[in-house]
């Protein structure tokens, strides 16, 4: 069983439900959905493109996925959410933009947004504790060779690549696209999520993933608002 601790909008805001959709799941529930074409893009061709992303769920990664380490338990976890979650206020992401990131699409901040930054870093330190330490074979499977060296000291240190200074902000709708295909899937993209992102989000609750076996679909275990009100548990 591994945790992960995500950004996603609660269910029933307009972008988790779009996102739902292009991707055929829904992690606050078991349920999957029927992956619909769209554009110029086949019902088939969407399935195909979203398959990668379709067994995380909508989410941007604050935490990445993680064992609990043996003094730790799942209760503790999310007492420490609830904790966290009420003394800490909420970002507002100005604007959400379509980008690519070494080949896969995602929702990106149009621009940087250092506030963002740090709370990322905030929840990477708090929550490290919660955390087992990375077998040889779960390094290997980051390509540590292809990592570059403070990405590799990351993945040491804190588990995942990604923190800090190499922190990118995203929120994942495809895998890797080759150039040929990418024109077409950004358009789709841009056809279905054009609206929403015309909105502020506001990153305002840590939700708690839980993926039950390796393999299985990440599923949302508990969203915590941020601010000084109390978790909305959903499991």
């Amino acid at each position: 069983m591994r945790y992960a601790i995500y950004f996603t909008p609660r269910q029933d805001e307009p972008l988790a439900r779009i996102a739902a959709n292009w991707l055929g799941r829904d992690p606050f529930d078991a349920a999957a959905r029927p992956v619909e074409a769209v554009a110029e893009l086949s019902a088939a061709e969407v399935a195909f493109h979203t398959a990668s992303a379709r067994r995380y769920g909508f989410h941007a990664t604050l935490k990445a996925p993680f064992g609990l380490a043996p003094n730790e338990t799942e209760a503790s976890l999310r007492e420490a959410l609830d904790n966290f979650a009420e003394v800490t206020s909420p970002v507002v992401i100005p604007r959400l933009v379509v980008g690519q990131i070494d080949g896969f699409f995602a929702l990106v901040p149009e621009a940087p947004l250092a506030e963002l930054n740090g709370f990322a870093g905030e929840v990477v330190r708090a929550f490290d504790r919660f955390r087992a330490p990375l077998t040889e074979a779960e390094i290997e499977r980051r390509s540590p060779d292809s990592l570059k060296p403070q990405e590799f000291r990351n993945l040491c240190q804190w588990g995942y690549p990604y923190v800090f200074e190499t922190f990118r902000f995203h929120m994942t709708l495809s895998g890797r696209v080759g150039p040929q295909e990418s024109p077409r899937l950004r358009a789709a993209i841009d056809s279905l999520f054009a609206d929403v992102l015309q909105r502020p989000v506001p990153v305002d609750a840590l939700t708690l993933f839980v993926e039950t076996e390796p393999g299985a679909p990440f599923m949302v275990l508990s969203h915590h608002a941020l601010g000084r009100r109390p978790a909305r548990k959903t499991a």
